[in-house]
C-alpha cells in the first residue's frame, strides 16, 4: 500500500466505495486521516463495512468547515452531465475534490528514494483505444529485460495499492479520462497519448471536454517525455503544442499506417515493420507480422507506443524487440479463443466504441460480426465505411433489431450471445473468422465487457464440443 501523504490528522470525506474509493480510503487512514466514508450503493457499503471501514452519509453533512479533502471514485460525476450533491456540496464549501490519482501521485516518493542508485519512474498512458494493451506491453517489455515493474489504475489493481517502489522500479499506469480530468497532481515521467476517437461525451460536456481532460496527463503533468499518437488531429495538435521546435526530442510522435517524416522522434509501423527514426535517420527497424499478441494496425500502433515509452527510459531496440515476440495479448481484446474446421475465433469484447471496432474489423478478411449492445451517443453511420470485411453482421442486445437497422452490411437479429455465436457457425465457411467486436458497451445484458467476452469464449467452446 502507498500510504497517503500530507494528510495526518486531517478529516477527509471518500465517496464511492469500488476498488478505487476502497483503497484510497485505507491509504488515507494509514496516513494519519481521519476518514468519513459513503457509497450510495447498499452492497459497495457492505463491503466497506465488512472491510472495517466506519460509514458516514456524506449526503446529511451540513458543515463542510473541518473537511480538508474530498476523495471521489473516478465513476462519479463532479461537472457535466451534473455534478453529483455531495461534491456539489464540497465544491461550494471551497473544499478541495481529488481522486485516488491525485493523492497517489502526491504521496508516491518517500525518503526510502535517498537511498536509491536509480530513482524510480511512472509511465502514464491515456488515450481513446489501445491504452490497456499498451500498458500491459509496457509492463511486460520491463519486466522481460529485468526491470523491477508494477502495473495499475485502469488496469490491474488501483494505484494506492501498489507497493512501495524499489530502487528503479517503473510504474505503469493506465489512466481514464475519469481519471485524469481531476486528479489535482499528475506528474509521471513519461506520458503516453495513444489516440483520439468519441466516447464518454456525456460525462465530458462533448468531444472538447473529453480532450481537454485527457489533455491533462501533459498539460498539467508536464512529463519528460510525452509519447503521441498522431494519426488523428488530436494528437497532431497535442504534439504540436508540446513541441518547442521540429526538432524537439521530447516529444516522440507515433504512428501505424504513415511514414513519420522530420527532425525529431518518430516511431512508426507501416506495412507491418516498425520503425524508430531520430534526427532524420533510422535508428532501429523490426517485424510486426507474425507477432501472436498484436495483431491488426491499431496492435501495431499499441506496439509502437510501447516501444517509445520503453525507449523514453533507456531499453534498448533489441531487447524490446525479444520481449514483443513473447507478448500474447490481453483477455478481450483481439484474443484468439480457437481455431477449427478453417474457422478462426477472436474475442475482442473491449471494443465498445466505433473506432474501436473499426480497428477490430480491419485486422481480418471474411468476418462473421458478433456485435451490438447499449449503443452511445451518435449512432452507428460512422462504422458502415469499415465493414467491407463483414460477410454478416449478428446483433446481440436488447435493441439488436435498431442496431442492425443502422449497419450497411447483411445482419441477422439474434438478441442472445447464444443465438448469435450458433447461427455465425452454422453459416461460416473454412477461412472466415468469427470476431465479437460489439461496438457499444455492455450494460443492457451484462455487468462489464468481461462478462460479456467469457460468454462469448463458453459459447464458442460448448458448440465446438458439440460437433
Amino acid at each position: 500500500m502507498i500510504a497517503a501523504q500530507g494528510v495526518s490528522g486531517l478529516k477527509v470525506a471518500v465517496l464511492g466505495l469500488g476498488r478505487s474509493g476502497l483503497s484510497a480510503a485505507r491509504a488515507l487512514i494509514a496516513g494519519g486521516a481521519e476518514v468519513l466514508a459513503w457509497d450510495d450503493g447498499e452492497q459497495a457499503r457492505g463491503a466497506a463495512r465488512d472491510a472495517g471501514l466506519a460509514l458516514s452519509d456524506l449526503g446529511r453533512l451540513r458543515d463542510w468547515s473541518e473537511i480538508a479533502l474530498c476523495v471521489v471514485s473516478p465513476g462519479i460525476a463532479h461537472l457535466y452531465p451534473k455534478a453529483h450533491p455531495v461534491i456539489a456540496a464540497a465544491l461550494a464549501a471551497g473544499v478541495p475534490v481529488d481522486n485516488d490519482i491525485g493523492v497517489f501521485f502526491r504521496s508516491f516518493s518517500s525518503r526510502a528514494w535517498d537511498n536509491f542508485q536509480s530513482l524510480p519512474k511512472i509511465i502514464a498512458v491515456t488515450g481513446s483505444n489501445g491504452k490497456s494493451t499498451t500498458s500491459a506491453l509496457i509492463h511486460h517489455i520491463l519486466t522481460q529485460v529485468g526491470w523491477p515493474s508494477q502495473l495499475a489504475g485502469n488496469i490491474g489493481r488501483g494505484v494506492l495499492d501498489l507497493d512501495p517502489a524499489t530502487d528503479g522500479e517503473v510504474v505503469v499506469l493506465e489512466l481514464s479520462s475519469y481519471q485524469t480530468e481531476l486528479a489535482r497532481s499528475l506528474t509521471p515521467d513519461v506520458g503516453v497519448f495513444t489516440n483520439l476517437s468519441p466516447d464518454h461525451l456525456d460525462r465530458h460536456g462533448g468531444e472538447g471536454g473529453y480532450f481537454a481532460a485527457k489533455r491533462r496527463l501533459f498539460a498539467e503533468g508536464g512529463p519528460d517525455r510525452a509519447v503521441i499518437g498522431v494519426d488523428e488531429p488530436a494528437g497532431i495538435f497535442l504534439a504540436g503544442q508540446l513541441s518547442e521546435s521540429a526538432n524537439d526530442d521530447r516529444v516522440i510522435r507515433i504512428s501505424s499506417g504513415q511514414k513519420l517524416i522530420g527532425p525529431g522522434w518518430q516511431v512508426y509501423a507501416r506495412k507491418g515493420f516498425l520503425s524508430e527514426m531520430r534526427k532524420g535517420r533510422q535508428i532501429a527497424s523490426m517485424d510486426l507480422r507474425d507477432l501472436p499478441g498484436l495483431a491488426g494496425a491499431h496492435n501495431h500502433q499499441n506496439a509502437c507506443a510501447a516501444y517509445a515509452a520503453c525507449r523514453a527510459v533507456g531499453i534498448s531496440p533489441k531487447a524490446i524487440a525479444e520481449a514483443l515476440a513473447s507478448f500474447q495479448g490481453l483477455a478481450h481484446r483481439s484474443q484468439l479463443i480457437a481455431e477449427e474446421g478453417g474457422l478462426r475465433f477472436i474475442n475482442d469484447s473491449k471494443a465498445t466504441n466505433l473506432a474501436s471496432a473499426a480497428n477490430a474489423l480491419a485486422a481480418f478478411d471474411k468476418v462473421r460480426w458478433i456485435c451490438g449492445g447499449l449503443q452511445k451517443d451518435g449512432g452507428l453511420e460512422p462504422l458502415n465505411a469499415a465493414l467491407r470485411p463483414v460477410i454478416k453482421a449478428y446483433v446481440i442486445g436488447r435493441e439488436a433489431a435498431e442496431f442492425a437497422r443502422q449497419l450497411s452490411c447483411p445482419s441477422a437479429v439474434c438478441t442472445t450471445m447464444q443465438s448469435a455465436v450458433a447461427q455465425a457457425i452454422e453459416e461460416a465457411e473454412p477461412g472466415e473468422t468469427i470476431l465479437l467486436a460489439p461496438a457499444a458497451a455492455s450494460f443492457d445484458q451484462y455487468d462489464n465487457f468481461e462478462q460479456r467476452g467469457d460468454d462469448f469464449i463458453a459459447e464458442v467452446q460448448r458448440l465446438l464440443a458439440a460437433q
